[in-house]
């Protein structure tokens, strides 16, 4: 066979065929996941895949650009908006701003329409390759730095300018003035023993990991990985008394721990006589 009429693949090549697919799955989950943790997830999926392609093209600057402000500050950032919203908020369907749900469709409309005229643009029109452009600035780096300080001047003082223009005003949304007085330890302290003497919610702490999370008792036994009851959990004191909980487990294991304490009573007191 003629080595020259088979086709050379590259190692970009491979990486593009591999990681594109994931980013693709990354993108669809962050637009389709109900769950906004998911949606993280998704986002996370997808730049880490376009970050694996840029270093891929020999573009090391942008990789780790990739990782480190959106990976990283801009998930960050996401992942605290979470945190102070709360997962289980659920989403309005009332339009707070009339045409909201227009504009949108209108948005990615336009979005479609340049993702295919960028696609196809790449399909008819020789690519450029990213060697060539490192080869004309000496370097991945001073490339970016001539297109942001010399040609796209503007536009990056700009998108600066929205930046904190942005941060600015989510720090005077969020600020707020207090309207009552901090409550104080002995204030919470108060308010826990008033809500066990009138509704009955124990005042104690939350339950830990491994217990009924519905309830921090001691009767309460500890549970294995797979949902079955751990003995040594058990008190032996409890389960002379007959307090058990609603538990098929936790009944079987107490019919069990009866017939070992009376096996042992029987030998005790056949060994006495």
């Amino acid at each position: 066979m003629n080595p020259t009429l088979v086709p050379l693949v590259t190692g970009a090549e491979v990486t593009f065929w591999i990681v594109a697919p994931l980013a693709i799955i990354g993108a669809l989950g962050l637009v389709l996941a109900r769950r906004a943790v998911y949606a993280a997830l998704g986002m996370a999926v997808a730049m880490i895949s376009l970050a694996v392609l840029y270093a891929s093209l020999n573009a090391p600057f942008l990789a780790m650009t990739q990782i480190i402000v959106y990976t990283g500050a801009v998930m960050m950032m996401f992942l605290f908006v979470l945190m102070m919203v709360g997962v289980d908020t659920p989403d309005s369907l009332v339009e707070t701003l009339r045409g909201q749900q227009l504009l949108a469709g209108i948005g990615g409309l336009g979005l479609a329409m340049l993702l295919i005229w960028a696609i196809g643009g790449a399909i008819v029109t020789p690519p450029v390759t990213v060697t060539e452009a490192n080869n004309a600035y000496d370097g991945n780096a001073q490339g970016i730095a001539f297109l942001l300080f010399d040609r796209y001047a503007f536009v990056f003082l700009l998108t600066a300018a929205m930046l904190i223009t942005g941060a600015v005003g989510a720090m005077l949304l969020a600020h707020h003035q207090r309207v009552h007085p901090k409550k104080g330890q002995h204030h919470l302290a108060a308010e826990r023993m008033d809500a066990y003497a009138t509704s009955g919610e124990h005042p104690g702490p939350l339950p830990a990991s491994g217990v009924y999370a519905h309830t921090n008792a001691i009767g309460a036994p500890a549970l294995l990985p797979d949902g079955t009851v751990a003995e040594k959990s058990l008190s032996h004191t409890l389960v002379l008394r007959g307090a058990s909980l609603d538990s098929p487990q936790l009944a079987k294991v107490t019919e069990e721990t009866f017939a070992a304490i009376e096996a042992v009573r029987s030998d005790d007191e056949d060994e006495e006589e």
